[in-house]
């Protein structure tokens, strides 16, 4: 919202300076009237535009930043966060705006009922163009609309002349400009080009009034705004004849040749003025993408999906965006190829799965994230897992290495490496029963890169859905939050990692979670839960699933901002290595909190460098590193971590 009104402020302000240096001493009337009605328009629309074909192309550090899933803002709640009034959930901001804005309303319903006043105690004449009002005991003369009000002390031999000039302003309807420029004058109330645009519209109305009412009397006409005594009132959207600051440019423009036609080029200079606009409003949407991503950036380890560009590290090409994707046998001749290899994994998975006879023994269980490479001979390479336990890994890798040879797939008619990734969750049931599960079916596509998002109830006519969408998902939760009193009581708090998917249907499915305690991952997955049926994302003029993060925060009052359940300050921890692979070095390990949790959504780059990764679900990362590369590490409420490479 700032960045909307600073944009149109500094548009305004070139358009006024435009007009002041260039225009505004020509006898072209009625074109400067066009010229300061739409500029000002304009100012208000431009900084929402945003023309494809000139925006600024991302730079090349940027091309290899994988978007895997969208981190909503994290939400910090606390007892009591559910008693709010609307005015506490507004921002101060928000309330100043609205408050000068109800004070610039009533000021404006003032000045109509001045005017309403007016009309009422003075007598009234109708004719077929204008109805004229004459006020007693007054030496005003103005006009509002048809109306035109005449003091009843102006001279008789005077009343042809100021009719004939106001009969101009309502024949040309100005009160519509200064009506527009008034309601203006309620939403920008502190915008002071506003008034400035209104001041340089009034002039030109008293102008062009001028100039049709004056043709062969100027000399009277001259003396009669010399010599009037006279009391205007003070009304900013009404034409008043008798203006003292607006008399000696009246008489100065009166007198002054016509211009010459060749100098309405002038006007030419608006092209280039909108054009520069454009360009800038195009390439600013761009340069604010990577910050974006410090919201929007990987978080889970599966969906390999909706890339930047279209390239992957490496040569690597992900699924999502693959020309054509790497062919499963058995899927030859199928239709729809990409939805018959996830259906084949899946079913490969859990042909070939056994819960390991020792993990059953101890009881464990869990998720764990595998990651694989289908290469450009079609080989599976390049398997890493990460999981609660060895037994569960092992497991993992057996099941992924007997998956078969595959065509491989291909891009731009090149074979290319495919990157994938699946998390196979571990469970033991009450019957010893061993299960696995993995991501649902359906293509899944980041909320960063999709066409068209998913549409939150009332945001279907916002101009920018996504933000709409955030603050929705934020609202929502507000809402609907309730601190559980055995929570409370326990003294427990924390940060709970909710992820959900919104699928085909604009439902809300998947919900995984992850906190310091039941209780309040309960309560997070109540509130999402509670989020309403929307319309689904589309992408390629296809529904497709899109997933979600957000990581919602219970703080208790007695508790200060950043500490963990425990009360200590929080802060990140990083436990990493070098590891070489395919000739380069890469920084990798996890990250987890005080309390031994992993950190999803932290954002990791090399200082100087412009790309960069984030942690997933179990805070685990991987960045291509040189050797004395300083490596970063954000996340939004800690404080930032700094490691030097060398020292590992």
């Amino acid at each position: 919202m700032i960045t909307y009104i600073l944009e149109s402020l500094a548009f305004q302000l070139v358009f006024l300076l435009a007009y002041d240096l260039f225009l505004k001493k020509e006898t072209f009337f009625q074109w400067n009237r066009a010229y300061l009605l739409g500029t000002f328009a304009l100012s208000i629309i431009l900084p929402w535009v945003k023309v494809e074909a000139l925006t600024t192309p991302m730079p090349d550090g940027l091309q290899t930043t994988t978007v895997f899933l969208t981190q909503l803002n994290g939400v910090v709640l606390g007892p009591g966060a559910e008693e709010k009034s609307i005015l506490q959930q507004i921002s101060w901001p928000y309330l100043v705006l609205g408050l000068g804005s109800l004070l610039a309303t009533i000021w404006f319903a003032y000045k109509l009922v001045q005017i309403k006043r007016l009309r009422h105690k003075g007598a009234v004449e109708h004719y077929r163009e204008f109805t004229k009002v004459t006020v007693p005991q007054s030496t005003s003369a103005f006009s509002f609309f048809r109306n035109i009000f005449m003091g009843e002390e102006i001279q008789k031999d005077k009343e042809d002349n100021i009719l004939a000039h106001e009969l101009v302003h309502v024949k040309q309807w100005h009160s519509l400009d200064l009506l527009f420029f008034e309601l203006a004058r309620i939403v920008f109330w502190f915008n002071p080009l506003v008034y400035i645009y209104q001041n340089r519209v009034a002039e030109l109305h008293e102008f062009i009034a001028d100039e049709r009412a004056v043709k062969h009397n100027k000399a009277d006409h001259f003396e009669m705004l010399l010599s009037q005594a006279f009391h205007t009132q003070n009304i900013s959207f009404v034409n008043q004849f008798f203006n003292r600051s607006l008399i000696k440019k009246r008489i100065v423009m009166l007198q002054k040749k016509k211009s010459k036609t060749v100098w309405q080029l002038k006007y030419a200079l608006l092209l280039p003025l909108v054009l520069g606009m454009l360009v800038y409003t195009s390439c600013e949407s761009e340069k604010s993408a990577p910050s974006d991503n410090t919201a929007e950036e990987p978080i889970e380890e599966i969906v390999i999906v909706g890339y930047e560009a279209g390239k992957g590290q490496e040569g690597e090409v992900p699924f999502g965006v693959i020309d054509e994707v790497p062919v499963f046998p058995g899927c030859e001749d199928a239709e729809d190829k990409r939805a018959c290899f996830q259906e084949k994994i899946q079913r490969h998975i859990q042909k070939n799965f056994r819960y390991p006879e020792a993990a059953e023994q101890q009881g464990i269980q869990g998720r764990v994230s595998s990651i694989f490479v289908i290469d450009t001979d079609g080989n599976i390479v390049d398997i890493k897992m990460r999981g609660p336990h060895d037994l569960l890994e092992n497991e993992t890798g057996r099941i992924l290495d007997k998956l078969p040879k595959m065509q491989p797939g291909k891009h731009e008619g090149k074979a290319v490496k495919v990157p994938f990734s699946i998390p196979i969750t571990f469970k033991l049931d009450d019957s010893d029963n061993a299960k696995t599960s993995t991501q649902e079916d359906g293509m899944s596509v980041p909320f960063a890169t999709i066409d068209e998002v998913p549409i939150f109830p009332g945001c279907e006519n916002a101009m920018d859905k996504k933000q709409c969408f955030n603050e929705k998902i934020v609202e929502h939760i507000k809402k609907h939050f309730r601190y559980p009193e055995e929570a409370q009581q326990m003294g427990i708090q924390g940060r709970v990692s909710i992820l959900f998917t919104i699928d085909t249907n604009g439902e809300i499915s998947s919900i995984k979670k992850r906190g310091p305690s039941e209780i309040l991952e309960n309560e997070a997955v109540r509130i999402i839960e509670r989020l309403p049926k929307m319309q689904p994302g589309k992408h390629k003029g296809e529904t497709v699933n899109v997933p979600f993060a957000i990581p919602i925060t219970f703080r208790l009052k007695n508790q200060p901002e950043g500490t963990t359940v425990n009360g200590s300050k929080d802060y990140l921890l990083v436990d990493g290595m070098k590891v070489k692979k395919q000739g380069k070095t890469h920084f990798e390990g996890v990250v987890t909190d005080k309390e031994s949790m992993g950190i999803s959504g932290v954002v990791i780059s090399v200082e100087g460098k412009e790309a960069g990764v984030m942690s997933n679900f179990n805070g685990v990362f991987s960045i291509a590193v040189e050797e004395g590369d300083i490596v970063k590490f954000q996340y939004e409420g800690l404080p930032d971590k700094h490691i030097e490479v060398s020292q590992y």
